[in-house]
């Protein structure tokens, strides 16, 4: 064991520069490692070192010619992307799939957690010359908070009563106890801005971050050069940065076996055994949260009855989806965004295909005719497949349903959270209450089944305000717990697959041996965490 923490220990210096490869082998020979396995590590660990330079392209699976730089407006990769590629955030999920602090050095709670401490770091500057202050972080979250705001962060916000700036630190004071709220305050969307008169310029493109906006076009492509103030000494490797949206995956993966690109997302699990194959190309799989969904909006009709929403559950073949639409990539959906790797999972039964029972329901409800699915590959690889397939075992059921092939370009915007059931994605949040937050508490903007009133979705809403109160984990767990078996049940959330996050890179691109897997593309950060070799 004290081998192994020694090897370790020096792989970790030789990739921080702070010893040489010949250094490593005669410090390995020294602890009783023969010369060829010595050499070997030396390689590996000398492979993570992060080189400087070069210009790294990334291909993007996201975009829309709706696109806005507003942080409050972000609603696809894309834009995910390219807030971390100008902003920073008070804390933000490391490599390790853990919280850090980012622009804040430290984090101070109050017993009773409702109010919470951010003592900034000193000496960071925007892009344009300004230091960051507390002010800043005031008014960049206020931008999401105000009494008109349509940001999609607003409903995480609401139980904020107050927020003040003291010197270099920001406290927050909320309605009630909240033991997640610094993992709030990395949401993407809370990108800290520079101030003026309390207000913030939100389509400015100035921030903090690892790189400086050249040129933006909403739906093609963001263009960046390294931020030479960057107050992060070992991140933003490249001399200049390249995000481009390559909508069809098809021309996605042909980018990247051309050369075209660096880095791909958003593999096709149809074709990541061919893509393997090209000896330029290296596959990084990594299981997270991401789930695809097919939301269904409760206010509208056929949706608004619980029997039909019932049928359509019980319509689907999980299994037939996660074998033929994601390979085996990902695992079965059980109608909740709660998955085993986020905080407070619980164990419910496997909601299975039953076209008898779904038949029961469906005749129940009293509908008849034809039910529109709205579907595009914008949403995710395969999802107008998978919609014909949920046609096809739904009509063992009795059920009709016609698949709508939707346009790629503006589909967040013109169909997701307007159309009546279409194709969706989310990929997830660390912790239950901030999925909640998200997309399922009665006062979010993306809460795109509309499942706000009602006896369920009350007695939902008010468990995960006392669940995010609640210090004891016991007890909250069993709140969670609850929570699931009422949205599983009742909510507008048919939730049929998890999906594991599959990338293509070139044998060019370095990366750390920790990847994180709380969005696709380490975190959505790989143009700060990445680096091209030479």
């Amino acid at each position: 064991m004290k081998k192994q923490t020694y090897l370790k220990r020096q792989a970790a210096m030789l990739t921080a520069g702070q010893i040489d490869r010949r250094q490593f082998i005669m410090g390995a020979l020294a602890a009783g490692v023969v010369l060829p396995s010595a050499m070997t590590m030396a390689d590996h660990a000398m492979a993570m070192t992060a080189n400087k330079g070069g210009h790294l392209k990334i291909g993007k699976g996201h975009g829309s010619t709706t696109d806005s730089l507003d942080p409050g407006t972000y609603e696809n990769g894309f834009m995910t992307a390219t807030g971390y590629v100008y902003g920073n955030h008070l804390t933000e999920v490391g490599e390790d799939g853990k919280l850090r602090p980012e622009l804040a050095e430290s984090i101070d709670a109050s017993d009773d957690a409702t109010m919470w401490t951010f003592n900034l770091r000193p000496g960071v500057e925007f892009h344009n010359g300004k230091s960051l202050t507390g002010e800043d972080v005031v008014a960049s979250f206020n931008h999401h908070r105000g009494e008109d705001s349509k940001s999609a962060a607003k409903g995480l916000l609401t139980a904020i009563k107050d927020i003040k700036a003291d010197g270099n630190s920001v406290t927050f004071t909320l309605d009630a106890p909240n033991a997640d709220f610094p993992y709030i305050a990395s949401d993407y969307h809370l990108v800290i801005m520079p101030s003026e008169d309390g207000k913030i310029d939100p389509t400015s493109g100035i921030g903090t971050g690892g790189y400086i906006i050249e040129n933006f076009e909403p739906g093609v492509r963001v263009v960046a050069k390294r931020n030479p103030n960057y107050f992060k000494e070992n991140a933003a490797h490249a001399d200049s940065i390249e995000m481009i949206s390559l909508l069809d995956v098809t021309a996605r993966q042909n980018a990247l076996m051309n050369g075209e690109v660096h880095a791909i997302d958003r593999v096709d699990p149809k074709t990541v055994s061919l893509l393997a194959r090209n000896p330029n190309v290296a596959i990084l799989e990594k299981t997270g949260t991401l789930h695809y969904t097919f939301p269904m909006r409760v206010t509208a009709a056929p949706f608004d009855n619980y029997d039909l929403r019932m049928a359509l559950k019980l319509a689907v073949n999980r299994q037939e989806l996660v074998d033929k639409i994601l390979l085996g990539h990902g695992a079965l959906g059980n109608d909740t965004p709660i998955s085993p790797a986020t905080s407070f999972h619980a164990e419910l039964p496997q909601r299975e295909f039953d076209a008898d029972k779904a038949a029961e329901h469906y005749k129940k409800s009293g509908h008849s005719g034809t039910i529109q699915l709205s579907a595009s590959d914008a949403a995710f690889a395969g999802a107008v497949d998978a919609a014909q397939l949920i046609a096809a075992s739904a009509k063992q059921a009795g059920i009709d349903i016609e698949v709508v092939r939707e346009p790629k370009d503006g589909y967040w915007s013109n169909v997701w959270n307007k159309k009546p059931w279409c194709a969706c994605y989310w990929g997830g949040r660390p912790t239950s209450d901030w999925m909640y937050a998200s997309a399922y508490v009665n006062d979010t903007e993306w809460n795109d089944t509309d499942w706000r009133t009602g006896e369920a979705c009350d007695r939902f809403n008010e468990l995960v305000k006392q669940a995010r109160a609640e210090l004891d984990e016991s007890k909250r767990a069993a709140m969670y717990k609850e929570t699931q078996e009422i949205l599983r049940d009742d909510g507008g959330a048919l939730i049929p697959m998890f999906a594991n996050h599959i990338m293509g890179l070139s044998k060019q691109v370095g990366h750390s041996e920790n990847v994180a897997a709380n969005w696709e593309m380490d975190g959505n950060k790989a143009h700060e965490r990445w680096w091209l070799n030479a």
